[in-house]
């Protein structure tokens, strides 16, 4: 997707909430940050258990007041003109208690277009598009209790569409889900996207779900952004690749020596082979592993190789963090 400036939707400047723990200990939630969010593109807002990832998106849609900062969205200041500026967002918690449970799929997109000025009776082709393009339409006279997790999720999802709003916020959205339902979910947002030109911004733990939707990601970590860029900018940043040997026999002290010297390896012996697993930033590396098995004649049984993915370049990215290393490609 070419992102242009004009098409940000959404503007976060700046944002900060802190906690008071006790009498004086003060705890930093969201540390001042800072990105923008363009119409027809999905962003992934990534980080680790109490990164921030949740409470950033709370205050976006206005459930948890900030302690600093701006969001505009689509120009309009959510603090100072929450009503306006609401109509635009939609949002989707953690957690199965997005709809109502005593009402059927069809009731509760009406309901919720309701709760949004939106009369029912006047949007019931768009109703039946949603309860089509999300395979509801066998259950949608099943009040929601009694639907699956994955159907439950998606009438959640429908219910925040329905309301036309250009943004969209989902909180693991694919949390809790079968293989089957969470690749549902990746294949219907990423058509809606492309078809209305909405705005989707979602946190997860999920890599398939990141690597799949996903245009950018946003990394947080202690409440700050430590790397913002397009997937595979990212994972061109950490252009490593995983090899694994399997040798017959034992490798001599030489030898294991000499691998000792190179990082991210790890050797495993047996009483009839050796595995030697290892990641290398270095291709020219590869040269001197196969050097140190040639010089002392041990027999490659196998070789394997894989790239790394995401939710490895995710690890890594969070092990910069530590070093407060900020990951951008420009």
């Amino acid at each position: 997707m070419i992102i242009l400036e004009n098409n940000c939707i959404l503007e976060v400047n700046n944002l900060s909430k802190t906690y008071t723990k006790g009498k004086k200990e003060i705890i930093k939630a969201v540390d001042n940050i800072s990105f923008r969010a363009y119409k027809g593109e999905i962003l992934g807002l990534l980080g680790a258990n109490g990164a921030g990832k949740t409470t950033t998106v709370k205050m976006i849609c206005s459930l948890v007041k900030a302690s600093e900062g701006t969001v505009l969205i689509d120009g309009i200041d959510n603090f100072k003109k929450r009503s306006k500026a609401l109509k635009k967002i939609s949002a989707v918690l953690e957690g199965n208690r997005n709809i109502y449970w005593k009402l059927t799929v069809r009731e509760n997109l009406e309901f919720f277009s309701a709760l949004k000025g939106i009369d029912p009776k006047k949007i019931q082709d768009k109703i039946d598009y949603y309860i089509n393009i999300f395979n509801l339409k066998e259950k949608e006279k099943v009040i929601a209790s009694k639907l699956s997790r994955g159907m439950q999720q998606k009438l959640a999802i429908a219910t925040a569409l329905i309301s036309e709003a250009e943004v969209i916020l989902l909180d693991e959205p694919t949390l809790g889900l079968d293989v089957k339902a969470s690749y549902d979910i990746r294949r219907m947002l990423t058509e809606i996207v492309k078809k209305e030109n909405k705005t989707i911004i979602l946190t997860t733990h999920d890599m398939n779900v990141v690597e799949d939707v996903c245009d950018r990601v946003i990394i947080v970590d202690h409440g700050r952004i430590i790397a913002e860029d397009k997937i595979e900018n990212l994972m061109r940043l950490f252009n490593v690749k995983s090899y694994n040997f399997v040798i017959e026999g034992n490798l001599s002290e030489n030898q294991k020596l000499e691998l000792s010297k190179i990082n991210h390896l790890e050797i495993k012996e047996s009483s009839e082979s050796t595995e030697i697993l290892i990641n290398l930033e270095d291709n020219q590396l590869f040269y001197k592993v196969m050097s140190t098995f040639g010089s002392e004649n041990s027999v490659i049984k196998t070789i394997e190789s894989k790239e790394l993915n995401f939710e490895e370049v995710f690890i890594k990215i969070l092990g910069r963090s530590k070093k407060d290393e900020y990951v951008d490609i420009a």
